[in-house]
């Protein structure tokens, strides 16, 4: 068993993600999202998608990005 680095949980079916040369040790991918995605610099939400980025800035949409003045950028659907 390992714990969770976010919880604390001891958990059988905890799992290790490598990232940057980190390893990190969660219990679920909500603890996981929680500790490693990017925040939305518009709005705040975590990033959990493909996002965008303008000018090394992380959006979680065009629009977000649109909003603190990038430009040319589109949300594919």
């Amino acid at each position: 068993m390992a714990t969770c680095e976010v919880c604390g949980n001891d958990y059988a079916m905890s799992f290790v993600v490598e990232t940057a040369g980190v390893r990190h040790v969660f219990d679920s991918f909500e603890c996981a999202i929680h500790r490693l995605a990017p925040v939305c610099e518009h709005c705040s939400c975590k990033i959990i998608g493909h996002g965008v980025e303008a000018a090394g800035h992380f959006f979680c949409c065009a629009s977000c990005a649109a909003a603190k003045g990038a430009k040319g950028l589109v949300d594919h659907v």
